[in-house]
């Protein structure tokens, strides 16, 4: 079975997850606003520009969860995919998944968001794989450090080859759907490209390498 692997945040979803978790908790005035806010604005602005120092922010995204217990974060997350998530989930990503089930292809998605917020929302577009940044568990709660490497540029592909020596999978007949140029390294790496909504800079690099070039938008 070929492997079919999505990045989330503005590919299959409409929108970042991660900056809306934060932008959540802001609005439920359970992080300071003006701080916060302010930090998380800066994040992904870097995040965008492919200038992204991936440990500080994880370390200030895995803060707030560090805090609150399991049974506390599932509640918030449940209000947040039920709030946030699912508008931005689009008819027709729901249906390149479900053609890509049709196909017989094994479905992973590879993000750099961490786990906690993006777990729930891959079972909701039922995909059993995922792979993402890991913080630390201790005793049972979260903490600010990352687990093994973050999944993010280059760090995607260090543990999508650690995954495929897991699961006795091979990258023959690829496909990878991004919309971002911080994932330009695992779009080089597999048989098929395609740029989802991209940013400016992966827009130019497939509109020179002839990848294909799609929108999920609704």
């Amino acid at each position: 079975m070929a492997l079919a692997i999505f990045d989330l945040d503005n590919t299959l979803l409409h929108g970042d997850s991660d900056y809306e978790w934060g932008q959540f908790l802001v609005a439920k005035k359970l992080v300071d606003e003006k701080e916060y806010e302010a930090a998380n604005n800066v994040f992904y602005d870097d995040y965008k520009n492919g200038t992204l120092d991936i440990l500080k922010f994880s370390s200030f995204s895995f803060k707030p969860l560090s805090i609150r217990s399991m049974e506390e974060l599932g509640k918030l997350h449940k209000e947040f995919m039920q709030t946030i998530i699912l508008p931005m989930i689009t008819k027709k990503s729901r249906a390149l998944v479900e053609k890509h089930k049709d196909q017989g292809n094994t479905l992973l998605v590879i993000t750099a968001t961490n786990s906690f917020v993006t777990r729930p929302i891959v079972t909701e577009l039922g995909i059993d794989n995922l792979l993402a940044t890991e913080s630390k568990i201790i005793n049972g709660r979260y903490t600010t450090e990352v687990e093994g490497t973050p999944c993010f540029q280059t760090g995607k592909i260090t543990r999508l080859n650690e995954w495929l020596k897991d699961n006795n999978e091979t990258m023959q007949g690829s496909v990878f759907y991004s919309d971002s140029y911080n994932d330009i390294s695992l779009l080089e790496a597999v048989d098929t490209a395609i740029a989802v909504d991209p940013d400016d800079k992966l827009r130019e690099v497939a509109v020179e390498r002839g990848w294909d070039i799609i929108s999920l938008r609704a």
